[in-house]
């Protein structure tokens, strides 16, 4: 007679992924194998080459996007966004370091939340405005 195994197994998929695992390190999870999961979208633990690229061209946009502002400034010109304008107000010369925290915490958001539909539509917008932004900026230096 064979005897009846008594395991109980539990679904792990019962519940989703948390943004913030172990996983997040040392994971190993690309993509989602199933059709349903990737139109939900969701958490995974490695991320693209793509998505590395976008958010490091944002990045080095936003450096460049501080330079030449600082260098605007410097030619006795104003800041056009009001956020901005009252962040360079309150700190001076250190504003970019409240810019580029505030575009580095959003990035790595935007990272976690990669897999979820508009992000990579956002991504490419952000990359879009800052590259339009840089060029006004290099249009106004030559004046």
């Amino acid at each position: 007679m064979t005897e009846i195994d008594h395991r109980i197994r539990q679904d792990r998929r019962r519940q989703p992924t948390p943004g913030l695992s172990r996983y997040t390190f040392f994971g190993r999870r690309r993509t989602f194998r199933r059709k349903s999961d990737q139109e939900k979208g969701g958490y995974i633990d490695r991320y693209s080459s793509t998505l590395f690229f976008f958010v490091i061209l944002i990045l080095g946009l936003n450096i460049l996007d501080v330079l030449l502002t600082v260098m605007i400034l410097d030619l006795k010109a104003w800041e056009l966004n009001p956020i901005v304008r009252s962040v360079i107000e309150a700190h001076g010369d250190r504003f970019w370091i409240w810019k580029f925290a505030i575009v580095s915490v959003s990035l790595i958001l935007l990272c976690l939340h990669s897999k979820f539909k508009p992000v990579i539509t956002i991504l490419v917008a952000l990359c879009s405005i800052y590259l339009l932004v840089i060029l006004y900026q290099i249009f106004l230096l030559h004046l």
